[in-house]
């Protein structure tokens, strides 16, 4: 920026010095002396036309002389702007150049950054470029960059550890309280007054609830993707046009094939998945679905299709975020999960779940990897 501010003041300071220059020098004015001296010698010599003459052509000379003068001063100057436009200009590209280079383009660069921390995404750091006046500042937001990673794995280590101590304790808790009921019951049996039996069944009630509440509790932790088990084995790929009937309760499926093939999935949790992609076409595009099926490399790959609207392109890449949920969501009711545990299913069975826009609609693409 320095060594462009300072090209500015150079060119204007030799405009200035080219001007002085143009201008130092003005019109020769007529030379009346030299006139004066003819015209006087013409008169002393009695020849009045002499004179007249003398004095006419010294004018005429004069002027010839001062426009001569005056239009070199004029091409002089001009010359002289048209340079000072082509510097000014040259200048000018200069400065976007470099506002564009060392202002515009890292800045730019520091919104995308931004935009990637909003979406969550903290593994890609921000290149260090020392060259820009944003620079100094770039250090600054690796850092934080870093330091917001860390505290979103400690968060989620803390969320993880608080649930396994909430299982933990829900476990441990209902051995009292079955014991408690267990008592209970028993007096219940052997007493004969009847106020005590009231009491007891009011304490065996209260038991029954507080069990009830642990036992919700206990199951509510164990929702963590770590108690979904896949146990993989192989199944003929004819299973899955099956699977495909069942989640499709409303009949929105159009007629499809699938090569036969053997893969390897957890027939249960392949039903799950199923029932996921196809839930979500039914609650957010309300179109028909087409299945397309082939083989890629070692993998038999399902692709699920509806016509809806799809999600925002900006958006697609976190959809498989865990609670994501896009824009077009608002108005339904959901939690962000169905995608995201497909997805961690399929990886559990060595396959894979991408999305992607089309030009019509929005397609899930199931990899199945195939068994031998």
């Amino acid at each position: 920026m320095k060594k462009t501010l300072t090209a500015i003041i150079l060119t204007a300071v030799l405009a200035y010095v080219g001007i002085f220059f143009v201008f130092r020098e003005s019109v020769p004015p007529p030379d009346t002396v030299s006139i004066n001296d003819a015209v006087m010698t013409a008169i002393q010599n009695d020849d009045t036309n002499e004179a007249v003459d003398i004095l006419i052509n010294q004018m005429v000379q004069a002027f010839e002389n001062m426009d001569k003068a005056r239009l070199n001063r004029d091409r002089n100057l001009q010359i002289l702007l048209y340079l000072i436009i082509i510097v000014f200009t040259i200048a000018g590209i200069g400065l976007y150049l470099y506002c564009e280079k060392s202002i515009l383009t890292p800045f730019r660069r520091l919104q995308g950054f931004a935009r990637r921390i909003a979406g969550g995404n903290f593994d890609m750091p921000l290149e260090m470029d020392n060259s820009n006046i944003f620079g100094a500042f770039t250090e600054s937001f690796d850092l934080m960059r870093e330091e917001l990673k860390k505290a979103r794995e400690n968060e989620r280590a803390a969320d993880r550890s608080k649930k396994e101590l909430v299982a933990s304790l829900s476990h441990d808790i209902k051995t009292p309280v079955a014991s408690i009921k267990a008592v209970t019951e028993l007096m219940l049996v052997t007493s004969k007054n009847e106020k005590e039996k009231s009491q007891l069944e009011t304490i065996n009630a209260k038991a029954e609830q507080i069990s009830s509440l642990i036992t919700n509790m206990f199951h509510a932790t164990l929702e963590e993707l770590q108690a979904l088990t896949v146990n993989t084995v192989e199944i003929a790929s004819t299973v899955i046009a099956d699977m495909v009937k069942t989640a499709d309760f409303e009949e929105r499926v159009k007629s499809f094939s699938i090569p036969n093939c053997l893969i390897s999935a957890d027939p249960l949790r392949l039903q799950q998945v199923f029932d996921n992609i196809i839930g979500n076409s039914y609650k957010y595009a309300r179109t028909d679905i087409k299945i397309n099926a082939a083989f890629e490399e070692n993998y038999l790959v399902i692709e699920i299709i509806d016509f809806g609207g799809g999600v925002a392109q900006d958006e697609l890449p976190m959809i498989l975020n865990k609670f994501y949920r896009g824009k077009n969501t608002e108005t339904k009711s959901g939690y962000g999960l169905g995608l995201y545990i497909s997805k961690y299913l399929l990886e559990k069975m060595s396959g894979d779940l991408r999305c992607e826009n089309l030009s019509d609609g929005f397609a899930v693409k199931i990899s199945l990897k195939l068994a031998g």
